[in-house]
Parts: structure tokens; C-alpha cells; sequence
């Protein structure tokens, strides 16, 4: 009975993986993008702040955003490139210089902000709400002057404009190497009225993107406030006509992809209004995320000032943590979705990318961090392989039971049971390497997922980004043939490595007695070849590695005690 147990919890072990994956980390139904072209003079999106609370914030009337592309401030920094826009003072344009659409360094740099005279808008805004209405403020068609068109590290930009009432406003923009904008809002009352006004940022973004897909991947809006990570969907958004709105104390807020962010920083000593919503805008989705910091009164004569933070760029670990170090920005390294079992993908990650400052690849540092985890569970591996070479030397033994007792099964069981606490075997300790496996194999899954260090990532040869599935097929002959398998097919050399060596070893363990067991059993390395070839090809490369060492440990534990393998 012990044994029927093990042959069960093992396959049920298999399937849960199978389960797993088909369920939470196969890509849902992407939703579909938009249909019609977007405006060339798109409307703008709800006001961070509208009469006379913040709290009462409530969308504006639409109204037209003008455009010019030759009134714009130029962007250049080793990490960006794109400009500001002098017509409403936005952040519109921004590609990344350090990534390319594909592995050929030679292709498109990352788009991530676009203007909203473009197809697919994404901007970051910025101004001074209100509180009283009918106040003369810059809006999204002010046209502002420039101190400079040409914004790079250690080299802000100023831009002026003045209103009808003498009220000057000032914005000043800075940026530093990686991916950090500073904002800096000045405001003088030059008139002969009191001003009340508040500080605000905002986001926005036209059209539902197409995500991964991915359960275990959180993509949309999302925040860190009051200390608590909070994330919205887009369906849940578009789905709900209410307004997210939650009061913080520093914190952040702002939109992640699968690898790039664009957060808005508050100061981290200030309370700020933090809001998530959704509108339609001439049948189009147009996701917001703002933030709005407390009301300002200006006597005439006097000035006000407000500093905020835009991040627009990679979520590179290790650049989120010196923000957070250096800018007091509270769990910034949020922003990238190591998940409820971060206790484990986390050391994974810092362990992987340490191994690879090492050894200069992040394919030998997988290699490398495999034989580690070997190391640690070797004498759990030890007991189990012992125990399963044991059980494979019993084999005739078991086969004589079979004969004697075949007909009586509960007869036949007792007998195997007796057979094995003579010889002191606990049929259940084969299952022991499955179990340390499979959370290793889901914690590594993600690292390689969500983490953009491993985006084309290089191994050797045709693997080039290891965050990807191996590109070969069997079925054109790994190239040779002029044709592209459809994803079912896409079975490459990695996968079949894999399925080979989980095919050796399991012709090194006990055969299951029962025939429709071993049949069962001698289907799994198929399935996992067909089911793995779509994971990430680190992974696959791990787990052959892995299959590899095992191999080689059980065999020599067989050779020492003398089991025919």
C-alpha cells in the first residue's frame, strides 16, 4: 500500500505542476488593444483636483490638447532619450537607450511615454489644481517659455509662464543618469488677490495595453501607500465606475508593465491624495493615476514651492533600492512582483545575479546556482537515492510476491510491506528530490519572468535570452528546414535534453508493480518535453542540469551498493 502511495503522491506531484502551470502561468486571453485609430488631437483626462477638496475630485469637461512638435526640450542621458513637451509642460516622449525591442542590439530602442498627438498616448503631467474654480492656472494648452531645449544630467530646464493676473508659475526640470525626473513647482503671486492652489502629478495612459497575461504577474496601475502595497487590474478599473482614492503619507503611485514604470514620487514627509480611475474619453480607455499634495495658500506678494519625483524607466533592482536608499522612497523594490513566496525569489535573484557578476553569464550562474542547491539538500537526496536503490534491488523479490500473491491484493501488500521493514526501507523517501523541486522550480520560474536582468539574457550558442523559450524545433530540424512550427511544436534541444535525462533517471528508479502505474509513469518525460519546450529556456536549463547532477549522484550511490542499474 506504502509504495501504491508513493507511485500516487509522485504522479499527483507531476500534475500539480501540469495543473499549475495551465492554470496560473499560462497567458490568459490578452485583451484586445484598441480598435480605432487613436485622435491626432486627443482629449484630455479628469483633473487631479476640482472644486473645492481634494477629496471631491471629479473629472472636468473635455477639452482639446494642442501640440507642436517642433516646441519641445530635448532628452538626452546615457539611460533616456525623448523630450518635454512646451505646450502644457508635459513628459510625453521617452525611449530607453539600454533596450532594444529584440536581442540585436541594432534594433528600435523601448518606447515607453508617448505624446498625445500619437497613436497610443502615455504621458506624465503636472500643475497647480485649484481649490477655489474660476483661478487663472496653466492648463494642458499653455504654452510656456524655456530657459534651455535641452534637458541632461546635471542640467535642468526651466520653464515660464505667466497668467492674465501677473501670477508667475515656474517648472523646473532634472534628471540624473538612470531614470529619475525632479520636479520642482514654484509659484508668485504677483496679483492682488490671495491664490489657493495644490500641487499635483498625474499619469495617464490611452488604451488597455496588451499584458502578459500571466496570474502570477501583476501589470496596471499600482501604489505603495500608507506602508501597503495596493494594485488595481485594468478590467477591475474599467469594470467599476468608482474612483480609488486613498490619503498617504509619502509613499508612491503610478503604472508597471512587465519591466518598465512610470511611478509618481511625493515628498515622503507630506500627505498626498493618491488616486486610481478609469474613463471612457470618445470610446477610449484612458487609465489615471494622480496625486494631489495639500492646498497651498499665496497671499499677494508671497510664493509657494512643491518638489515631486517621476520615475520613468526599467524596474533594475538594484537602481529601485539606491532610490529607495538615497530618496528615503519607501519599498520601492516593490514596483517588481517577486510575489507571496518573495522569501524565496528574492535570495534566488540576489543569489543569481551574484553568480553572474562572477562568471559574466547568467546561463553558467544558473549552472552554477543549480550545483549549490544540490549541495544543500544532498544529504536529504542522499537518503532518498539510497532509499530507492534499495527498493530497485528488492525488485525481484517483489516479483516473486507479485506471482505468490497477485490475485490477493491486500495480501500482496502486507507481504510488500513486511518486505520492507525487514529491510528497512521507507517507500515514501523517493519522493523527497520531487518535493525540494518543485518550489525551487516555481521561485526560479518567476526570477526568470518578471526580473528584466534576465530579458536577453545569453547562454552560449542559440540561446539568446534566456527569459524566452529555447527557438529551436525539432520539427524543422532545428532550422534546417525553411519553415516555423506552429507553439505546440516549438520543441528545441533544451526541452529534448530534458526529456532524456528525466527519462535515465527514471529507468534508475523502482519500477511501479502495477502495469497501468509504470505506463503512466512512462509517459511523464513526454509530457514535461512538450509541456516545458513554452517556459523560459533558463529554466528548462536548469532543470536538465538538475536531472544531470541527479543522475550522477544516484549512480554512484547504485555503484557502492552494488545495484544493477
Amino acid at each position: 500500500m506504502s509504495e501504491q502511495r508513493n507511485v500516487i503522491l509522485a504522479v499527483g506531484l507531476s500534475l500539480v505542476i501540469i495543473l499549475v502551470f495551465q492554470l496560473f502561468l499560462m497567458p490568459a486571453d490578452l485583451p484586445p488593444s484598441p480598435s480605432e485609430t487613436m485622435p491626432s488631437q486627443a482629449e484630455s483626462q479628469s483633473s487631479p483636483l476640482e472644486g473645492e477638496a481634494v477629496r471631491r475630485a471629479s473629472p472636468q469637461p473635455k477639452r482639446i490638447i494642442s501640440d507642436d512638435p517642433t516646441a519641445r526640450i530635448t532628452i538626452r542621458t546615457p539611460s533616456l532619450h525623448g523630450s518635454v513637451s512646451l505646450i502644457g509642460g508635459r513628459l510625453d516622449t521617452l525611449t530607453m537607450v539600454r533596450y532594444h525591442l529584440t536581442p540585436d542590439p541594432e534594433a528600435p530602442e523601448i518606447s515607453l511615454l508617448a505624446p498625445p498627438s500619437g497613436s497610443i498616448p502615455y504621458y506624465v503631467d503636472f500643475g497647480w489644481a485649484p481649490i477655489i474654480s474660476g483661478l487663472d492656472v496653466p492648463n494642458t494648452a499653455t504654452r510656456w517659455t524655456a530657459d534651455s531645449l535641452n534637458l541632461s544630467v546635471n542640467k535642468p530646464v526651466t520653464l515660464t509662464w505667466t497668467s492674465k493676473n501677473g501670477v508667475i508659475f515656474r517648472r523646473t526640470f532634472s534628471i540624473d543618469s538612470d531614470y529619475m525626473f525632479t520636479v520642482h513647482q514654484k509659484v508668485e503671486n504677483r496679483s492682488e488677490m490671495p491664490l489657493s492652489l495644490a500641487p499635483y502629478q498625474a499619469v495617464y495612459r490611452y488604451g488597455t495595453p496588451q499584458t502578459a497575461g500571466m496570474y502570477i504577474l501583476h501589470e496596471g496601475p499600482l501604489g505603495l501607500l500608507n506602508s501597503t502595497l495596493r494594485e488595481k487590474d485594468y478590467q477591475d478599473l474599467k469594470e467599476s465606475s468608482k474612483v480609488f482614492r486613498e490619503d498617504s503619507e509619502g509613499g508612491w503611485a503610478g503604472i508597471t508593465d512587465k519591466y518598465w514604470l512610470v511611478a509618481l514620487v511625493p515628498p515622503q514627509y507630506q500627505k498626498a491624495t493618491i488616486r486610481f480611475l478609469h474613463q471612457m474619453i470618445r470610446g477610449i480607455d484612458v487609465y489615471q493615476v494622480d496625486h494631489v499634495g495639500p492646498a497651498q495658500t499665496i497671499a499677494p506678494g508671497s510664493s509657494a514651492e512643491a518638489v515631486g519625483w517621476v520615475f520613468a524607466g526599467a524596474k533594475e533592482a538594484q537602481v529601485l533600492h539606491h532610490y529607495s536608499t538615497t530618496l528615503g522612497i519607501k519599498k520601492f523594490d516593490l514596483a517588481i512582483d517577486f510575489g507571496w513566496f518573495s522569501f524565496l525569489t528574492r535570495p534566488f535573484f540576489h543569489a543569481l545575479t551574484f553568480l553572474r557578476g562572477l562568471v559574466g553569464n547568467f546561463g553558467v550562474a544558473i549552472l552554477l546556482f543549480t550545483v549549490i542547491i544540490k549541495a544543500l539538500v544532498f544529504p536529504l537526496a542522499n537518503k532518498s537515492y539510497q532509499a530507492m536503490s534499495k527498493m530497485k534491488s528488492l525488485q525481484p523479490d517483489l516479483k516473486r510476491l507479485q506471482d505468490r500473491f497477485g490475485s490477493d491484493r491486500i495480501r500482496l501488500n502486507q507481504e510488500m510491506m513486511s518486505l520492507y521493514k525487514r529491510e528497512k526501507i521507507n517507500p515514501a523517501a523517493g519522493c523527497l528530490p520531487i518535493l525540494v523541486q518543485v518550489p525551487v522550480f516555481f521561485a526560479l520560474y518567476k526570477v526568470l519572468f518578471i526580473t528584466i536582468e534576465m530579458r536577453h539574457a545569453k547562454f552560449f550558442g542559440w540561446i539568446h535570452d534566456l527569459s524566452a523559450p529555447d527557438p529551436t524545433s525539432i520539427f524543422n530540424l532545428f532550422g534546417m528546414i525553411p519553415w516555423t512550427p506552429p507553439a505546440l511544436l516549438q520543441i528545441g534541444v533544451w526541452p529534448l535534453v530534458m526529456g532524456v535525462t528525466m527519462w535515465l533517471q527514471q529507468k534508475m528508479n523502482p519500477q511501479p508493480a502495477d502495469p497501468i502505474q509504470a505506463r503512466v509513469f512512462s509517459l511523464l518525460p513526454i509530457v514535461f518535453t512538450v509541456m516545458l519546450a513554452q517556459f523560459s529556456a533558463g529554466l528548462v536549463i536548469y532543470w536538465a542540469w538538475n536531472n544531470i547532477l541527479s543522475i550522477i549522484q544516484q549512480w554512484v550511490i547504485m555503484k557502492k551498493m552494488g545495484v544493477r542499474l
